[in-house]
């Protein structure tokens, strides 16, 4: 199976050229990508733990589902997908923002990320990807901000970044 390759971007959003995944994550190459949060009627967040196979922050919480579009995807169309893929359900999604940040990991790699993100409303329980998540929970923004305060070393990185930047945005 071929590697999936990232979109490599400026500082603007401006799509530079291609790059396996692993390969910009080594190199730290700035690339676009995406998070997005699914609340539901109650006003809750739903929260994924990733996988515990996964490359990096495994097992960390983390907002409904993220990872990067393809050559030629929207970012809405690349959100729906992986929300598919991950989380065993679609629903419609509106952009909120998008901002930069720079994460390195234990393993060597780093995210550099152009990050979008989207804000969706589902109201039933997802079916998970055992492969791509442990678990799942629903949470209130208030929540997971103490929690996050209490327990920081649980939550992924970019997903801090975005709390920290970005609340107004993901409140509701």
């Amino acid at each position: 199976m071929r590697e999936e390759q990232v979109i490599l971007v400026n500082e603007n959003d401006e799509q530079i050229g291609l790059m396996p995944k692993m390969e910009a994550h080594e190199k730290a190459v700035l690339h676009r990508a995406f998070s997005v949060f699914v609340f539901n009627d109650k006003n809750q967040l739903m929260l994924q733990q990733r996988a515990a196979n996964k490359y990096h922050s495994p097992l960390l919480w983390t907002n409904t589902c993220c990872s990067h579009q393809r050559n030629g995807e929207t970012n809405i169309e690349a959100g729906k997908r992986r929300l598919q893929e991950e989380m065993g359900f679609v629903c419609e999604l509106e952009e909120k923002t998008w901002f930069i940040y720079k994460a390195p990991f234990d393993n060597g790699l780093t995210e550099h990320e152009l990050d979008h993100i989207m804000v969706g409303f589902y109201n039933e329980d997802p079916i998970i990807n055992r492969d791509e998540v442990e678990s799942f929970k629903y949470m209130t923004v208030e929540e997971v901000k103490e929690d996050m305060d209490k327990n920081p070393t649980i939550y992924t990185a970019w997903f801090k970044i975005i709390f920290e930047k970005f609340y107004d945005f993901i409140k509701q």
